[in-house]
């Protein structure tokens, strides 16, 4: 049995979903292959994290109308201070300064994602594939093709299906299995470092909308503004420790936290689950393979520093609908070489300034030598001292800097 599609999106995590939204008003048939039934605990991208939304991405999610049904679960960060433990630099950037009301949101992974996933299940244009299997992609015909198969059908039976595309676009992760299976080279950087997450309770949240960035000996401590007086935790520290800290008792945990972070919060009481990942840059060395293109986590992986890796995702997919809509209404083909080559050139300058921006801060704030650590706290008060660089950066990490997509300046598609 085969299906002809004008887009077949791999991974329908919070990258793969956001773009079958985008795409959902235009004249395009799509199909969202996701190997996670929506429900499921285990589906990757909408786990019990919570990710920090750019001032950009909540006005691309407002754009598309799906920011109403979100409000209510965000909590705003309008202020943000960043600091280096052991010394006095410190750096603030506040929304008020640039005239936003927000410098972004946090809200719960499995929000988004229930709420992307009920957008696309109302989408008439939009087949909602899943739980399936990837068995094969082949990018380089006149009309692409992937192969899948029911999740269970090893067990139960199931017979294969071929989807034709006219573009496949895989977003299917860090460590893509479309990217694998085609042979996609990717550079991969290990950073010798583990995030340890959970939801943190704390005795005096202010007015909670304060996010905090601690950059420590073993690499930076986020804490981020959540409903309900909770923060979410995003603390680096070596793996052998993570896996420690992961299986010590609340007590015990809170302390060791509320000795890395201090007591700007007040006291720390009450922490929920905790988990851990290993944390790498991984860099596909080429985005585009035929009629396939990688966007999100697939095309670049990133250290959570500065919180920036769903939002340069989201861009992806923002750019990609943008680019796509025009291909629409100029006739073109999804697929055609030109209408890749435009995507690409447009995310080119982004993706190397962001990547190279968190990179960076990884490395500097690591450095144990003690002219590297002095030099990092001027530039700490240089940041907060020098109003057009501390501009410069605080819309960079808004995602409101360079060549914007319509949906992030507020313009519909079509």
């Amino acid at each position: 049995m085969a299906d002809d599609y004008d887009i077949v999106i791999v991974g329908g995590g919070m990258v793969g979903a956001s773009l079958a939204v985008a795409l959902a008003g235009l004249p395009l048939r799509v199909a969202v292959v996701e190997a996670w039934p929506p429900s499921s605990a285990s589906q990757p991208s909408y786990d019990d994290r919570a990710t920090a939304l750019a001032e950009g991405s909540r006005r691309v999610f407002e754009t598309l109308g799906c920011w109403q049904d979100l409000a209510p679960h965000a909590a705003p960060i309008r202020r943000i201070h960043v600091s280096d433990r052991g010394r006095f630099a410190f750096s603030r950037l506040q929304a008020a300064d640039y005239g936003v009301e927000a410098l972004g949101h946090v809200v719960e992974n499995r929000r988004l994602g229930a709420m992307l996933w009920s957008v696309l299940a109302a989408s008439p244009r939009i087949d909602l594939l899943a739980p399936v299997r990837v068995l094969s992609v082949d990018p380089s015909a006149a009309l692409a093709t992937v192969e899948i198969e029911p999740a269970g059908s090893g067990a139960e039976g199931g017979s294969p299906r071929e989807l034709r595309a006219r573009l496949v676009v895989a977003a299917d992760g860090a460590r893509s299995r479309t990217r694998e299976m085609l042979g996609m080279a990717a550079q991969v950087q290990d950073y010798g470092q583990s995030a340890v997450i959970a939801n943190v309770t704390a005795s005096e949240p202010g007015a909670g909308d304060e996010a905090y960035e601690r950059f420590t000996d073993t690499g930076p401590l986020a804490m981020l503004p959540m409903t309900q007086g909770r923060y979410s935790l995003v603390w680096t520290v070596e793996p052998a420790r993570a896996t420690d800290l992961v299986a010590a008792d609340d007590a015990r945990f809170l302390a060791e936290l509320q000795d890395a972070f201090g007591y700007r919060l007040g006291r720390l009481e009450r922490t929920g689950e905790r988990q851990s990942y290993p944390l790498q840059l991984t860099r596909a060395l080429d985005q585009s393979l035929g009629r396939l293109l990688l966007v999100g986590n697939a095309a670049h992986g990133l250290h959570p520093v500065a919180g920036q890796g769903f939002n340069l995702g989201l861009r992806d997919a923002a750019v990609l609908a943008d680019v796509l809509a025009t291909a629409c209404s100029e006739g073109q083909d999804p697929g055609d070489a030109a209408v890749i080559d435009a995507y690409l050139e447009w995310r080119r300058d982004d993706h190397q300034r962001v990547i190279g921006m968190t990179d960076s801060l990884v490395r500097l704030f690591t450095n144990p030598l003690g002219p590297v650590k002095a030099a990092r706290a001027l530039g700490l008060l240089g940041l907060d001292l020098f109003a057009p660089v501390k501009e410069e950066f605080a819309r960079r990490s808004m995602g409101l800097h360079g060549r914007l997509p319509r949906l992030a300046r507020g313009l519909p598609l079509q």
